[in-house]
Parts: C-alpha cells; structure tokens; sequence
C-alpha cells in the first residue's frame, strides 16, 4: 500500500535536527527524501556520539545515535553544494521536487543560487521551507540559533526548574530538544498546508519557520497567563500554574505524579488519601480556591502520601479513576506494555545491523500506515543511483520521451 505521500519528492538540504524531523516525518508518510550531504563529512550529527551503532559484531559504526534519530527512511546523496556542478545538480534535483527543506543562515542559499526565487524560477510549483534560529526577517535574523540558545531567549526555561529558594532552584533547558522538534513539526504542517493550496492554485510559496517563533508559539497558556492575565510566569517545578494539584509528590518509597483535573477528580483524590474534609474545605473547594491556596494545600496532600509506598498509592488511585502515574526512566518506558502495544519501539533493519530499534512514528492512519521501509542511510549510499536516475531524466528531457 502506497503512503500518505507517496506522490511526492522532498529535497532535504537541511542538517542537525528540526529540518531532518520534518523530512523525516515527511519520509515516514511516504514522500521520497533525498537527503543531500556534504563529501567525507555529512551532517554534523553522524559525529554527535557516543552512542554509534554497533553492527552484529558489537564493532561501533560511524552512524551515532543522535543522527539515527532523526533520519529514517531518506536517500543520503553526496554533492559539494559550494561547487558550481554541484550547484547545478541541486538545482535539477530541485525541478523535479515537491518540497526543498533547507536551514542554511539568511543570504547564503541566495549565494549558492539555490533561494527560493531563484528555484521557484525554473519549478513554479515548488513548496521551499526555510529554518533559521530567528527566521528571514527582523534585527536578529542574521544571527545563528540554536536550540538551547533559543530555549532561553523564547521564554522556555524561564518556567523550567525549580522555584528560586527551593534545592536546585533556576532556570532549566527541557531534557530534549524539545525547540527543534517542534519546530520540525511546524515546519511539516507548513509545508502541507501549502502543498494543499498548491492543488487550487498550482503556485508553490515559501514558508518560514524561525526557533524563536516557534518557542513563543508553544508558551502555550504561559504566554496568555501573561497577555491576558498580567502574569509574568515564574517557575513551579513540577507544579502547574493554571491547575492543582497537577504535581509531582513523594510516596514513601519514590515520586509519582497526581494530574488532578477536576473538582470531582479532587474530592476522590483526598478520599483515597483519608482526608475527604479537604473537599469541602472553602478554600480547596474549587480548582480557582486551591491555586490561590495551593501554598496551604500541598503540605496536607504530602503529608498523607508519605503514609504508603508509590506502587499502593497508583493501584488506589487508579480504582479511583484519578489520574497518576510512576515517573518512568527512558528504559522503563521502551518497555512500558502500552508503548509496545502501540508499536513505538519498532525494527528498522540497517545494514550494519538488521536488529536496529528506533522510536516509532506515533500517527495512526487507517488506510495509509506510517511504514519504515529504509533506515537512516550511511554517508552517501544513494549517490550513485538518484545520479544516475537524474542523469536519465535529463536525456529523456532532451529527446522529448
């Protein structure tokens, strides 16, 4: 069966992470991606490790973790874009694609000749994507961004962390980079909104995705708290600032994390706990009363949840149908029964090791699966054939066949 996208082309000039997610997602849909690097080097992630691949032997490769992350299912192709042949090679290739994906600083894809205007030219069709740190416009655009700079500058880690006068209080970046990813993301909604346009109009257009943008953006209710409400948010650890108790607490024995979205989740939640006074307390009554009176609240709800050890604490509440759960490590949820029922820990077979594992694609179409039919590709393995193939469909230009 023939994916979502299998009728179109990707050209994929970008490197690191938010332009290979996009394409990658992109490739998982069942566009074709060809993935263009530099000779001898690649993308800069190839060399982000340890971890590299190990092949059946347990001998490491020189395909590194970070970049088996973000690379699945493209056609790695080698061309020195700074060389006039080369430039003419990606220009081809660009005529005959649906979408470039590209994350070089502003001016310099002008440079090359491979900008949108100039593409666009020759492929009026053409959706070209660009990501930069701070985006084609405004007094920062020249500068280059990269996700934990941008995660600072957005806002992002300014609600990251504990509170100041806490144990390891300041500001914290996300664990992952979670401002490049999104960003992948945007990009690829970007790009199909523009690809369904392109049906009516028959016109491509450029779309331009900047990380700071992308991390204002996904402040989410941070961001109106403060538009809307005056709040300049502040950091709260694991607590919530629009809801409680929305937290982490300590059982006897480890963390586990309350997600208490309701009053009626609360009034079953300190019953369980053997405080049902709590409830109709007036200032815990209603979820509006328990964030003004959060700072009296929480001790009472730790208290009691030092009684029993974690494991008794989520069978109790899960009966209860209140929401909680463990806090897992990254070991615990790769083999966590519902991640494996959902096929989030999928095989795509490598050449250097046909037992390679990596995470699954969490989008769930019903006629038109997401398939991992390639895995990430080494350094330059398809240069040869989509050479060869562009080389043929010049000379079947050229006869008019």
């Amino acid at each position: 069966m023939s994916g979502a996208l299998s009728d179109l082309r990707v050209l994929d000039l970008s490197r690191i992470l938010a332009g290979p997610w996009a394409s990658q997602l992109l490739a998982d849909l069942g566009a074709r991606v060809i993935k263009i690097e530099r000779p001898g080097a690649g993308d800069d992630t190839r060399g982000w490790g340890p971890p590299y691949l190990r092949d059946a032997a347990g001998r490491e490769t020189a395909e590194s973790a970070y970049y088996l992350c973000a690379n699945r299912g493209k056609q790695s192709v080698c061309v020195d874009m700074k060389s006039p042949e080369g430039q003419a090679t990606l220009r081809q290739l660009a005529a005959e694609s649906d979408v470039v994906i590209e994350n070089f600083k502003v001016g310099d894809a002008a440079r090359y000749g491979l900008d949108y205007a100039s593409l666009a030219a020759d492929n009026p069709g053409l959706i070209y994507c660009s990501i930069t740190g701070f985006g084609q416009t405004g007094p920062l655009k020249d500068r280059p961004g990269y996700d934990f700079l941008v995660q600072a500058m957005g806002g992002l880690m300014s609600v990251t962390g504990a509170p100041d006068g806490e144990p390891g209080a300041g500001p914290q970046k996300v664990g992952v980079a979670l401002t490049d990813i999104m960003t992948g993301l945007y990009a690829t909604v970007g790009i199909l909104a523009a690809l369904a346009e392109r049906q009516r109009s028959g016109l491509g257009q450029s779309v331009d995705l900047a990380l700071l943008d992308v991390t204002a953006a996904t402040l989410a209710n941070q961001a109106t708290n403060y538009l809307v409400g005056g709040v300049n948010p502040s950091r709260l650890g694991n607590a919530h600032p629009n809801i409680v108790p929305y937290q982490s607490f300590v059982a006897r024995d480890g963390h586990l994390v309350v997600a208490v979205g309701n009053d009626a989740q609360f009034r079953r939640f300190v019953q369980v706990l053997g405080r049902p006074e709590l409830a109709d307390d007036p200032r815990f009554a209603s979820n509006r009363d328990r964030v003004q009176h959060r700072e009296r609240l929480i001790p009472l709800l730790q208290a009691a949840l030092l009684e029993r050890d974690k494991d008794e604490w989520l069978a109790l509440l899960e009966e209860a149908k209140v929401p909680a759960g463990p806090i897992n490590t990254v070991a615990e949820v790769f083999a966590e029964p519902q991640i494996l029922a959902r096929d989030m820990r999928v095989n795509v077979p490598h050449p250097d090791n046909p037992a390679l594992e990596l995470v699954g694609n969490p989008i769930r179409l019903s006629r038109t699966p997401v398939a991992y039919d390639r895995a990430p590709p080494r350094l330059g393995e398809h240069t040869a054939a989509v050479l060869a193939e562009l080389a043929a469909e010049a000379g079947d230009s050229r006869t008019g066949s």
